[in-house]
């Protein structure tokens, strides 16, 4: 599926108003205006929440996987996963306290 994600001038974070006022392509869920990635920081938190989003279609989160996709690349941001159904199954970075004592 064809990313319909832009990158959007702002990158710093929002209030409010300014999401508000943010066009529905720098959305993961466009239609819905749901997950803002317009910084790194939204990526990261639109991988980590992928599976917590409500009221979605299957075709729609093919849709944000893309979106995703798109601005994970624009703004540095390492995706191991191949698919959106991988998403929200395991931990996106490393966390130090998972790990097995040696």
């Amino acid at each position: 599926m064809k990313a319909t994600w832009k990158h959007h001038e702002d990158n710093k974070a929002l209030d409010a108003k300014e999401r508000a006022e943010l066009p529905t392509s720098v959305y993961a869920f466009p239609d819905k205006r749901k997950e803002p990635l317009n910084n790194a920081s939204h990526v990261r938190n639109a991988i980590a929440r992928f599976d917590q989003v409500k009221d979605v279609t299957d075709h729609e989160r093919e849709q944000a996987f893309a979106n995703i996709k798109a601005a994970a690349k624009h703004y540095g941001v390492d995706m191991t996963e191949t698919d959106w159904h991988d998403l929200g199954k395991k931990p996106h970075t490393t966390n130090p306290t998972h790990k097995k004592p040696a």
